[in-house]
């Protein structure tokens, strides 16, 4: 029978071990996360020349397309067109994204993209790039896959992120007092040592938010998994390769215009312009996402070969379930309060890292020490 004593000693070596053995992997993942909750301004920050528009009047869709076309490669073809989403953070480009003229080797991540960043008054180019350049991106792949090309750098870190679900229940055992008031607890200085107290009152008040951080991260990372414990079917899960669908190559001629998709989805669902994508050589329905002035974006399939516009069902359900998982981890939409709060969550979690290990190496240094005048003693007698 395990007596509780055991319990503390079993989850102390756990907890020991997940942090010794996972630590090198652990800080990258926590700052990266950290990074992205800033990712806007960051990439603000990194590319201001995307950012160097002249004002917020919106052009003909067609308009952006055709400038955008003098930019790219010969055989790429226009993939997305995104507007700019008015609000107290103007200054946004409106991009265009096309698809390469040859389709590469399978790999992880977003299909590969030649980005063109367009000054919206003017339609005046303000940058090329690909989406898989720049610090930006860096930091995503290496968040969401240690920068391991397949699926394999996916699994890892969704294999990590349950590993700190089990370090953070674990952590939360070890700290709680087994003698003396919880208010005794929560003092500073329950240790002689600077880092120990770091570690468990560190420990302590990131817990909870680590746990929830690690659930959605892992979550993300296994949503078949994870989706069957909230009674998603597997056969509902799987429905059409999303991969093969984000890759499939956008269409070279299209039955109907840019305008004419963009009316046809208006009669169906008035509202601003949000992001169109071209019909595809797997699915060849043009889609539209428009913005009311009240409510969500609705997105409208428009079949380029009919002009039949249907207004696409909004995900709910499980689907909703995957959907919060991903906004509660990286904070989309969540308020400033919950996103210092995943920031800082990805900070002490490095910290509680190092911390851990300092107190590992002094735990060997006495535990050798003692062991030589022990051996000492008995050499005597």
């Amino acid at each position: 029978m395990m007596t509780k004593l055991k319990w503390r000693r079993t989850w102390f070596q756990v907890h020991k071990w997940i942090g010794l053995i996972l630590a090198v992997l652990i800080i990258p993942i926590s700052l990266t996360g950290s990074a992205l909750v800033w990712h806007d301004a960051l990439e603000r920050m990194i590319e201001p020349q995307r950012f160097a528009t002249s004002g917020d009047t919106l052009l003909a869709p067609e308009i952006y397309v055709a400038a955008a076309t003098t930019r790219l490669k010969p055989g790429e073809r226009i993939a997305q067109i995104t507007m700019p989403d008015p609000g107290p953070e103007h200054g946004d480009p409106v991009t265009v994204a096309a698809a390469p003229a040859a389709a590469g080797p399978p790999r992880g991540g977003p299909p590969p993209r030649t980005l063109v960043f367009l000054d919206p008054p003017t339609a005046q180019v303000l940058d090329v790039a690909t989406n898989s350049g720049g610090l930006v991106r860096f930091l995503h792949v290496l968040h969401g896959s240690l920068q391991i090309p397949g699926g394999w750098g996916r699994s890892i870190v969704g294999w990590i992120g349950v590993a700190m679900m089990l370090s953070a229940f674990t952590g939360l055992w070890l700290w709680w007092p087994t003698t003396g008031s919880m208010k005794r607890a929560l003092r500073w200085g329950r240790h002689r040592n600077t880092d120990t107290n770091i570690h468990q009152t560190f420990g302590f008040w990131v817990a909870l938010p680590l746990f929830v951080l690690s659930l959605t991260g892992a979550w993300i990372s296994f949503p078949r998994f994870f989706g069957s414990l909230v009674g998603q079917a597997p056969q509902q899960q799987r429905g059409p390769d999303r991969a093969a669908l984000a890759r499939a190559k956008p269409l070279d001629r299209t039955a109907l215009t840019l305008p004419s998709a963009i009316a046809r989805a208006r009669a169906v669902a008035p509202g601003d312009l949000r992001q169109v994508s071209w019909p595809t050589t797997l699915k060849p329905d043009w889609s539209v996402q428009l913005k009311p002035t009240n409510g969500p974006p609705a997105t409208i399939a428009v079949t380029d070969g009919s002009g039949v516009a249907t207004l696409t069902p909004r995900p709910g359900g499980q689907g909703g379930v995957a959907r919060w998982m991903r906004r509660i981890h990286d904070g989309t939409d969540m308020g400033m309060v919950w996103q210092i709060i995943i920031f800082i969550g990805g900070i002490i979690p490095a910290v509680l890292a190092v911390t851990g290990i300092i107190m590992w190496w002094r735990a060997r240094g006495w535990k050798a020490d003692l062991a030589r005048r022990q051996a000492a003693k008995q050499a005597v007698a």
